[in-house]
């Protein structure tokens, strides 16, 4: 049932005195041309690009921010892996869209192109979590609302365990074995390692990827060297011993493995859970426990909104993106359509679905996936390095300090 949300009327009086006026690169609206002039002004278009993953749940909510407004919203599908690139290749040329919907891990990207604008939320920067916050943060400063959040967890297979969650990644570990299954823990790995599911446990051990800022955006600083490193390292090659880790383990045999009861945990996103849930398993969700002493911390994705620097119509996609979406009601609706956890935290502390829960209180602590531009030199060093400790194939410690110095040769290159 879709609620309709009040808007700011100050603004929303100096948007509807606007002359419609069509996003950049929107096309023909549909209007009536014969439509009297003073209808005409009260109206606008924006043209809005939104990935297939989260277009279904967006449609019924921008078009009650229509019905509220006045203001059209032209919604355009765009595949996930082109819509980054395609915003900052259509951008310059009046091409692109008024507002863009997407992951914030290209952020970065963005901002160096010149083709996103910062937004002032103001007092409601509030209303979402830190994490929220600083993954649409960028240098210091707010490009965008965020929508939605989501981190990897802890999954236990309450039919082979149920024991009290244990403190530590080590402890996991001993208690899964109890279940008798071929695997302890599942962590889906593959030939290049999976630099990402393994963070958690990089973290605990104090070795993020990046420094971050008093604000919570990232620097190009490199913190993941250093004893904190090596220290992770070598537990990377034990747990490659002990055969937790396996490099003949992708994502997609780990899950499998996992759904025919083949171990009692599995470290996933809730992408997965929905299987799980289809096959009538009795799941719960956990953070990951610390290896190393320190939390352990999963990427957070932030599912955000942002307005193009390019927009025709920046008052009105600030109505939208600022004054509507950033609502309480609105990611309400959001949820509701879709399924994922708010980034709103009124909106978050309503969801009553004991896995998504579980995985909003994983990632609670989380830290944001960098979305600076040297986070791209970051992933093939990172992931190559992880699967010959992994295997046995080279010493942890001058391995990974190789792969540090590899991966900042590349960073100054950027």
């Amino acid at each position: 049932m879709r609620r309709s949300i009040p808007v700011v009327a100050a603004t929303l009086g100096l948007a509807l005195t606007l002359t419609a006026c069509s996003g950049s690169g929107s096309g023909d609206t549909g209007d009536d041309t014969s439509a009297a002039p003073s209808e005409s002004a009260a109206t606008g278009t924006l043209t809005m690009w939104v990935d297939d993953t989260r277009i279904d749940e967006m449609k019924p909510v921008v078009a009650t921010f229509t019905e509220d407004t006045g203001i059209e919203v032209d919604l355009v599908e765009k595949a996930t892996g082109d819509i980054g690139k395609d915003f900052v290749a259509q951008v310059p040329t009046g091409e692109g869209p008024d507002i863009i919907v997407s992951a914030h891990d290209g952020l970065g990207e963005w901002v160096n192109n010149g083709v996103v604008a910062p937004l002032e939320l103001g007092d409601k920067a509030g209303d979402f979590s830190d994490s929220a916050i600083a993954g649409v943060t960028y240098d210091g400063k707010v490009y965008g609302t965020p929508i939605s959040i989501e981190n990897i967890a802890l999954v236990r297979n309450n039919a082979l365990l149920t024991d009290t969650p244990a403190a530590t990644f080590d402890e996991l570990v001993a208690q899964a074995k109890t279940a008798g299954t071929p695997f302890s823990v599942l962590v889906q790995q593959g030939e290049a390692s999976d630099p990402y599911h393994l963070y958690p446990l990089q973290t605990s051990f104090g070795a993020p990827v990046f420094e971050q800022s008093a604000d919570g955006s990232y620097t190009d600083t490199l913190t993941l060297g250093g004893p904190a490193g090596e220290a992770f390292a070598t537990y990377l090659a034990k747990l490659g011993t002990d055969k937790v880790l396996d490099l003949a383990v992708d994502g997609e045999k780990a899950k499998q493995a996992f759904l025919d009861g083949q171990a009692p945990y599995m470290i996933t996103g809730p992408w997965n859970t929905s299987a799980f849930e289809e096959e009538d398993m009795d799941i719960t969700v956990l953070p990951v426990p610390s290896a190393g002493g320190q939390p352990a911390q999963p990427f957070v994705g932030v599912q955000g909104v942002f307005i193009s620097a390019k927009s025709e119509n920046p008052v009105l996609a600030n109505e939208l993106v600022v004054n509507y979406l950033t609502t309480e009601a609105a990611q309400d609706a959001l949820y509701a359509e879709g399924g994922r956890m708010p980034a709103n935290a009124a909106s978050a502390a309503k969801v009553d679905n004991p896995i998504l829960k579980g995985f909003g209180e994983a990632g609670a602590t989380g830290a944001p996936m960098p979305a600076i531009p040297a986070m791209s030199s970051v992933w093939a060093f990172w992931g190559a390095t992880e699967a010959q400790i992994i295997s046995g194939q080279a010493e942890p410690v001058s391995a990974w300090n190789t792969m540090v110095t590899n991966i900042q040769d590349a960073v100054d290159k950027v």
